[in-house]
């Protein structure tokens, strides 16, 4: 059954090696900040963790926001708010920035809101060239929004198709799992390959095939992070 409609944002932040801890504390409070836009449903700006996944990452901070619709993500972006910050206190100390967008698979039955404390994994995808994987996105999908039937700690999980491959650098599909808390995230990945070994021949392999590349990054949502009502 579908459910409400919600875009994901996600921002990838490369911090200068030489900025000033003040500076990216003042990056974070003001990101954080943008709760307060109506057009805002869920925001979270934070330090990433180091992955054990993709260690090439070098990007060091995120920030994730729902909006109800591509409008409304507009109206965030163009906000004088949000343009003032990304001015002022994000852009001088960044050396780097991805954006990904997508419009969630399906819908979200869940909670909007994540629970401070929670524990995120995002993975970004980027499908074969030349290859029947475009045409099974669909399916890619539905098996990617399955894992919360594979791995029982999993609180919520989205994916979807993003808005513009090109600003994600090629990224086509994007999905998010969401834990209690990191220590399950950290065991979930080993309980998952030692309990459930049969779901995931039947999921991950039909799916990785299809993958030219991927990037994956964790995080944990901070205590200050709030929600529109």
């Amino acid at each position: 059954m579908s459910g409400e409609q919600i875009i994901e944002h996600m921002v990838l932040f490369n911090i200068k090696v030489d900025a000033d801890d003040s500076k990216i504390d003042t990056m974070i409070e003001r990101l954080n900040g943008l709760i307060s836009l109506d057009s805002v449903l869920h925001i979270s700006a934070t330090l990433l963790l180091p992955t054990r996944i993709s260690s090439f990452v070098h990007f060091t901070h995120i920030l994730h926001s729902r909006h109800s619709s591509k409008e409304n993500l507009a109206v965030f972006t163009d906000h004088p708010s949000h343009v003032s910050v990304m001015t002022e206190s994000v852009n001088p100390i960044c050396e780097d920035i991805m954006v990904v967008d997508w419009d969630v698979f399906d819908g979200l039955n869940q909670p909007i809101k994540l629970q401070p404390g929670s524990a995120i994994k995002v993975a970004f995808m980027k499908l074969k060239e030349g290859s029947t994987a475009g045409k099974k996105k669909e399916e890619i999908l539905g098996k990617l929004g399955g894992f919360k039937e594979i791995i029982s700690s999993i609180d919520q999980t989205t994916c979807g198709e993003i808005l513009s491959p090109a600003r994600a650098r090629g990224y086509s599909i994007a999905m998010i799992l969401v834990f209690p808390g990191l220590s399950k995230l950290e065991s979930s990945f080993s309980d998952m390959m030692r309990e459930n070994a049969h779901k995931v021949a039947v999921t991950t392999p039909t799916v990785r095939d299809l993958l030219d590349d991927y990037l994956t990054v964790e995080f944990v949502v901070p205590r200050r992070a709030l929600a529109n009502n």
